[in-house]
């Protein structure tokens, strides 16, 4: 993993939004118990910088953002969770209702 990062690196930033003690009352209790956080991936627009600085980005839709910088050149890891059996009929299933496999009137 790098540790520096120059200007237009494609980054990422974290940021606390509001401590627990600043969070709505409405929210749950096991919500109020944790800070409201912020993970934005931009383009760094310091000149450079190294993992912790607080640094500014420019998102892709152009807002600027500010927070410390957390990872450089940051890669897209999501997918859909884990495996669920009932999930796999679901789709087949829907098919065969679609096709007309059951009589509706």
């Amino acid at each position: 993993m790098m540790n520096k990062a120059k200007k237009n690196d494609w980054v990422k930033i974290h940021n606390i939004i509001l401590g627990p003690e600043e969070r709505a009352p409405q929210v749950p209790e096991d919500t109020k118990k944790v800070p409201l956080e912020l993970w934005v991936k931009g383009y760094l627009i310091d000149e450079k910088a190294e993992i912790g600085d607080t640094v500014v980005v420019k998102t892709v839709t152009g807002r600027r953002v500010s927070g410390s910088l957390i990872e450089i050149e940051p890669s897209f890891n999501h997918d859909f969770g884990s495996y669920v059996k009932e999930l796999a009929y679901i789709g087949p299933g829907l098919r065969e209702l679609l096709k007309g496999g059951e009589h509706r009137e």
